[in-house]
C-alpha cells in the first residue's frame, strides 16, 4: 500500500511540474520578446559593413532559396559569401550561375576542394570564408535557411548595436513539414530550452551559454578575441562552443527568438532526424551527467505518466474498478491528471512554435524516440559509435574524412 501511495504522489508531482511550465512560458515571452519584421523601422543609421557567410555542402535543394532570400535583404551595406564545401551535387554549379545573375555584385562564392586535417568540414569552410570577408561584422548562417522577411539583417544588426551585443544568435523557426518532424522536433526543442533557457543565457552572471549556427551575428573583434573557428576546429557543435568562449571571455552573448524573420528546414526523414539530433545532443551536452539527466527527465515527465495510466487501467478493467481497490484508482487518477497537465502545456507550446496543437498527443512518442537519440549521443561520447555528417566521419573527438 505504501508503494502505491508513493507511486501516486510521484505522478502528482509530475503534474505539478508540468503545470509550473505555464508560468515559465508566460514569463519567457514577456521578458524575452521575439524579434519581428516590425521591431524596428529600417536599418540602423550609418550601418557597418556586414559580411554574411553561408557554408554549403551538397545543398542543391536549398542553396538557391537561401541565397536569393538573403540577397533580397534591405540592409544597405553587406556582402554575401557562400562557401561551397566539397559538394558532390549541383551546389557549385548553382552558385556559379547565381553569381552571374547577381546584379547587386554582393555575392561571392568560395569553392573549397579539400578538408584540412583535424578540421570539421563546416568550421574549415567558414574559416575560408572569413579570410576573404571585409565586414566589421560577421553573420554566420546555414544553407537550409529561408529568409521570410527582407528586414532580417537590418533588425538583427540594429538590435545588436542598440544593446551593445558582441555575439547575437537569432533562433530559427523550424519548418515541421513531415510527420516525423512534427512528432520529434518539438520534443527536441523543448529539451534544448530546458537546458539553455534564454533568460539564463542572456544573463552575464549565469554560466549558461548557447547559440544556434543558423544565425550568429558577431563583431569581428569578438570573432578574433575568441579565436575564431581555429579555436573550435574539432568541435561538432561549433556554435555552442563559440557561445561558451564568448561568455567566458567577458563578452556579451545574447539569444533571441524570431517571429517572422527566417525559417529552417532541418531534416525530413526519420534517419536524418535521428542522426542530426543525436549529433546535436552529443555536441551540446558533452557529458554523461547531462545526457543521463536528460534521459531521466524525458522518462519521468513523459513516459512515466502514460505507462502508469496504461498499467492502472489494465488492472482496473481486468479486475473491475471496485474490486481492484482504491489504491489502483488513485494511481489511475493521478496518472490522468499528470497527462492532462502535460497536454495543456504541450498544446500551448505548439501554438508558440506554430505546430498544429492536434499533434500534441504524439509528444510522448517523440519523447520515446528522443530518449533513443540521447542514448545514441551517449554512445558517441564514449567512442563506441560514429557520426557521418556531410561526407565526414567522426568518432568521439577524432575526425577522419570518409
Amino acid at each position: 500500500m505504501a508503494g502505491m501511495m508513493i507511486w501516486t504522489m510521484l505522478l502528482l508531482l509530475v503534474a505539478v511540474l508540468w503545470a509550473s511550465r505555464h508560468s515559465n512560458i508566460t514569463r519567457s515571452r514577456r521578458e524575452q520578446p521575439a524579434l519581428t519584421s516590425t521591431t524596428f523601422t529600417g536599418p540602423p543609421n550609418d550601418p557597418p559593413l556586414l559580411s554574411v557567410l553561408i557554408a554549403a555542402k551538397d545543398e542543391e535543394a536549398n542553396i538557391e532559396t537561401a541565397v536569393r532570400t538573403m540577397l533580397a535583404q534591405d540592409y544597405p551595406n553587406f556582402e554575401l559569401i557562400v562557401i561551397n564545401d566539397r559538394s558532390d551535387d549541383r551546389t557549385g554549379e548553382i552558385l556559379d550561375r547565381l553569381v552571374e545573375e547577381d546584379s547587386t555584385n554582393r555575392l561571392r562564392v568560395v569553392h573549397v576542394t579539400s578538408l584540412r586535417d583535424g578540421w570539421f568540414g563546416k568550421n574549415n569552410a567558414m574559416r575560408e570564408g572569413v579570410e576573404v570577408a571585409k565586414g566589421d561584422w560577421l553573420c554566420f548562417g546555414d544553407a537550409d535557411c529561408r529568409q521570410t522577411s527582407d528586414a532580417t539583417l537590418s533588425t538583427a544588426v540594429r538590435f545588436a548595436l542598440e544593446r551593445k551585443i558582441d555575439l547575437l544568435s537569432v533562433l530559427p523557426k523550424l519548418e515541421n513539414v513531415t510527420v516525423w518532424e512534427r512528432i520529434i522536433q518539438p520534443v527536441c526543442g523543448s529539451v534544448m530550452l530546458l537546458w539553455f533557457n534564454p533568460r539564463d543565457v542572456n544573463n552575464p552572471k549565469h554560466e549558461s551559454a548557447y547559440a544556434n549556427g543558423a544565425f550568429m551575428l558577431m563583431t569581428r573583434g569578438c570573432y578574433q578575441a575568441i579565436g575564431g573557428h581555429e579555436r573550435v576546429r574539432t568541435e561538432v557543435n561549433e556554435d555552442m562552443h563559440m557561445a561558451r568562449i564568448t561568455k567566458e571571455s567577458g563578452l556579451r552573448l545574447h539569444v533571441v527568438d524570431n517571429e517572422d524573420l527566417y525559417t529552417v528546414w532541418m531534416y525530413t526523414t526519420l534517419s536524418a532526424i535521428w542522426r542530426g539530433w543525436s549529433r546535436i545532443f552529443y555536441g551540446c551536452f558533452g557529458t554523461f551527467r547531462r545526457l543521463r539527466r536528460t534521459m531521466i527527465m524525458l522518462t519521468v515527465a513523459n513516459v512515466f505518466p502514460y505507462a502508469s495510466f496504461l498499467i492502472a487501467m489494465s488492472v482496473l478493467v481486468s479486475r473491475g474498478f471496485v474490486e481492484a481497490g482504491v489504491a489502483w484508482q488513485l494511481v489511475g487518477a493521478a496518472a490522468a491528471i499528470a497527462i492532462i497537465s502535460q497536454q495543456a502545456v504541450v498544446v500551448r507550446l505548439y501554438r508558440v512554435i506554430r505546430v498544429n496543437p492536434w499533434w500534441a498527443p504524439t509528444f510522448v512518442v517523440g519523447a520515446v524516440i528522443c530518449i533513443g537519440m540521447v542514448a545514441s549521443a551517449m554512445l558517441k561520447l564514449k567512442g563506441r559509435a560514429t557520426t557521418t555528417w556531410r561526407g565526414t566521419t567522426y568518432r568521439a573527438d577524432k575526425v577522419a574524412q570518409a
